[in-house]
């Protein structure tokens, strides 16, 4: 099977290719136009600043080419982030392939710590034979490390809470997102992450 992970100015990406690794899979780290229109999937992971990235991806107009992807792919994290319409971040316009925002978290309690770091309990809305939640039941733990959210809306296929709920995880067309991050998650984000590369 062939694989990409897109390349740009992200951090966290290793953690990716060893999360694919030990699935037996041996991706391509690429921000050549032409080998993610051919691969077979494509993932979207990352850590960083909205701006920044969006800047880096229009520079070398993977905005166009990742918008026109039709094979399936997986966005983790900022990159869940910046398949959305806009950020509150550095107020970027993003990808738009979901029509809404991501906005940041406002800790209305002491206890309430940004960036929300940790493991969280997931519910999942969209459990179905092909998806990427297949044969995980209702709810799992999983990991997350982030500062912006994306409000529940009607692409939300799993939600956790944090200050408030939030949209855990995407699903539109050929595009599936995780707000958290599926490499760093154990059994349950192996899972994940077969049920995606089986799809």
């Amino acid at each position: 099977m062939n694989v990409a992970i897109v390349k740009y100015n992200a951090g966290n990406i290793r953690s990716v290719v060893n999360g694919l690794n030990r699935l037996g899979i041996e991706p391509l780290l690429t921000d050549d136009a032409d080998a993610l229109r051919k691969a077979d999937k494509v993932l979207f992971p990352g850590q960083g600043e909205a701006a920044t990235a969006m800047h880096y991806l229009r520079e070398h107009h993977l905005d166009e080419v990742i918008k026109n992807l039709t094979q399936p792919v997986l966005g983790i994290c900022i990159g869940q982030q910046l398949l959305c319409k806009h950020s509150e971040e550095g107020d970027t316009d993003c990808l738009g392939i979901f029509d809404t925002d991501v906005r940041r978290f406002q800790p209305s309690r002491h206890e309430d710590k940004v960036p929300a770091m940790g493991w969280q309990d997931i519910s999942i809305r969209q459990n179905t034979e092909n998806g990427i939640f297949k044969d995980l039941g209702d709810s799992v733990y999983t990991y997350f490390v982030h500062s912006y959210y994306v409000p529940l809306c009607k692409w939300t296929i799993a939600e956790a809470d944090y200050i408030l709920p939030y949209s855990a995880a995407l699903h539109k067309d050929n595009f599936w997102t995780t707000q958290f991050h599926p490499e760093k998650s154990g059994d349950v984000g192996a899972r994940i992450l077969k049920n995606f590369l089986a799809l």
